[in-house]
């Protein structure tokens, strides 16, 4: 029997691609590689564009590639992960769930009953593939305790992830996959994206890391509440182009 492959991997990052985003993939995957992650999933919010384009890039860092996106559900976010085709946003969250393994990928919970943050509320959490039960973004242990007393309650898989808009909070929190490769002699070339995912519905995972300091966090919402602030009142404002662009669904 192979022995297992322990692999680092960052679930949930955004880049510029996203509204509340700042990084180009590029210095994601360089960061990624520099701190000792094999993978970074790109979940940029409803977005897929660039998560394709750093999935495929992801070898050149030396990092295995998983495309993924956020998705906004009617009822919360969600993580849609090993998926190529983004699933509609603003659809029931089971719906989406369903959708989600359609696609091949993994629905993974972010950041769960924290309604500040589009945290899906218990009743509608009626099934999932996995839950982020430790987010290094949270400004105190309150919401990963209550996550992760859920998750071991109904026995789901759980993930730990930075949920990083800025590059030094990248890999502050991470998913050591267990993967377990069908060849004799593996080696982390041996494994893709199918092999983590399938590990992750096996519930082959251990949570590293460490929350990101309540200062970094508090900039982050700040400057992401300003950020919606400026695009709710351009948007609405005749003459004036929507600030920042990124936002802009429409096109």
């Amino acid at each position: 029997m192979s022995s297992q492959i322990p692999f680092a991997i960052d679930f949930h990052v955004h880049s510029d691609d996203s509204y509340d985003g700042h990084e180009p993939i590029e210095l994601i995957l360089e960061q990624a590689a520099d701190i000792g992650l094999d993978g970074v999933v790109i979940t940029d919010h409803d977005e897929i564009s660039e998560s394709r384009r750093a999935a495929d890039l992801a070898p050149d860092y030396g990092l295995i590639g998983i495309p993924g996106v956020e998705v906004s559900t009617r009822h919360g976010h969600l993580l849609a992960i090993g998926v190529e085709e983004r699933p509609d946003p603003g659809q029931p969250f089971m719906g989406t769930v369903e959708t989600v393994r359609e696609l091949g990928g993994v629905a993974i919970v972010p950041h769960p009953f924290q309604r500040s943050r589009h945290g899906v509320r218990k009743r509608y959490i009626e099934d999932a593939d996995a839950i982020e039960t430790y987010n290094s973004m949270v400004f105190t242990g309150y919401r990963n305790r209550r996550a992760r007393t859920f998750a071991s309650r109904r026995d789901y898989p759980q993930i730990g992830a930075s949920d990083a808009h800025y590059l030094p909070n990248v890999g502050k929190a991470y998913t050591e996959v267990l993967v377990t490769p069908e060849v004799v002699t593996p080696t982390k070339a041996d494994i893709d994206g199918d092999d983590l995912v399938e590990a992750i519905l096996e519930g082959r995972t251990q949570i590293r890391g460490k929350r990101t300091p309540i200062r970094k966090s508090a900039v982050q919402y700040g400057k992401g509440a300003v950020r919606k602030a400026t695009y709710m009142f351009t948007s609405r404002a005749p003459l004036l182009p929507t600030v920042p662009a990124s936002m802009d669904r429409s096109t």
